[in-house]
């Protein structure tokens, strides 16, 4: 897994998501902007997180409190529930 560089700082964060709020946008193949990276951190539960980006390496981690997810700018990625889970997506650039 990847690591979220020091020269970049954190300006939003999402919501706290469920298994039951999770947004079906983030449940298949999609990017953050330019620059952008992600922080995706398990309060509770597990997510599994899946690189979909053709010009990667196929990737498939599963995500826990122990073992946050970072996303890439413009990598293509989704998120699949495996049970009950609450997570956010802290934003850096």
């Amino acid at each position: 897994m990847k690591t979220i560089p020091d020269n970049v700082a954190q300006y939003k964060s999402s919501p706290v998501f469920t298994q039951d709020s999770v947004p079906a946008a983030l449940q298949r193949s999609h990017t953050t902007a330019a620059g952008v990276w992600g922080r995706i951190t398990i309060l509770d539960g597990s997510l599994l997180y899946r690189i979909t980006d053709p010009s990667q390496p196929a990737e498939e981690t599963l995500l826990t409190p122990e073992r946050p997810g970072v996303v890439e700018p413009r990598i293509e990625h989704e998120v699949e529930v495996v049970g009950p889970v609450r997570f956010q997506v802290d934003f850096h650039r």
